[in-house]
């Protein structure tokens, strides 16, 4: 059987007895760095060395075949450094696998950075959509087909670029939309700066420490998307190389504007005056 476990988020005090029954006994650890599981066996007490695989993004395709059989005859223990599997860590193609295989997944709940960071945002819980992290490239459009969500928005963000991220929801999403930065949950200085968009930009101009869940909320019920601002976005797309079908069918998509309607105004925006 597959087992995935999830592991502290920062605070020890946050592993299972669960957690901690199966570290005991597991004969087949699989973990995103094996020195981060040696150290939490270690900080749980735990004295059992149960065989140590590493499992990664770099190897996970590679290595799920081979753990699936192994699976099938021992409970395979699998942990990331922090949360549960499969959330933007290794896991999925694993469990992939083990169920195109016919073996058997499991998980042992625990820690979340993804719904601690939902709950204490303040901001809508009924309805949410994990994004995980930003783009590196092609943020500014990945952001714009966003726009028009109406669930709240999960976003993972690195220290080091929380103050650009900022910047760009900001504008892609309006100053005026309420969001929350969460930093270093669980542990000692956990940080939960609530405010604007353009609030929480200001703050966080010269980046942040520790890691970071960045909570947005949606696109307000009934909000009316400016047909001239969306016309602007459609033709600012094209001219940075994006075919205009496919730019007013994104523009659409966030605006909630229709799409033809926005085709053929940029196509007679962009053709020249007559006379």
């Amino acid at each position: 059987m597959i087992v995935l476990a999830a592991t502290p988020i920062g605070n020890l005090g946050d592993a299972s007895r669960r957690l901690v029954e199966a570290l005991e006994n597991a004969e087949l650890v699989v973990a995103e760095d094996t020195r981060t599981a040696v150290q939490l066996m270690r900080a749980l007490g735990v004295e059992n060395r149960p065989a140590l695989v590493a499992l990664h993004e770099h190897n996970e395709r590679q290595k799920a075949a081979e753990l699936v059989e192994r699976a099938r005859e021992t409970d395979v223990l699998v942990l990331t450094d922090a949360g549960m599997p499969g959330i933007s860590d290794p896991g999925y193609v694993l469990v992939e696998a083990a169920i195109a295989a016919a073996v058997a997944v499991t998980a042992l709940p625990g820690p979340s950075a993804v719904l601690t960071a939902l709950v204490l945002s303040g901001l809508p819980t009924d309805r949410f959509v994990f994004e995980g992290f930003l783009p590196r490239s092609g943020r500014a459009a990945a952001l714009r087909a966003l726009a028009g969500e109406p669930r709240t928005l999960v976003f993972f963000e690195s220290p080091h670029r929380i103050a650009a991220a900022l910047t760009d929801v900001r504008d892609a999403f309006g100053p005026d939309r309420r969001a929350a930065v969460c930093r270093e949950l669980t542990k000692k200085f956990e940080e939960v700066a609530r405010g604007t968009l353009a609030e929480l930009a200001a703050q966080f101009s010269d980046g942040a420490r520790g890691e970071i869940v960045l909570v947005v909320a949606g696109a307000p019920a009934g909000a009316s998307a400016d047909p001239d601002a969306a016309l602007a976005d459609v033709l600012a797309r094209v001219a940075a190389g994006e075919r205009l079908k496919d730019a007013a069918a994104a523009v659409a998509a966030a605006t909630g504007l229709g799409r033809r309607e926005l085709y053929e105004a940029a196509l007679a925006a962009r053709r020249p005056p007559s006379g």
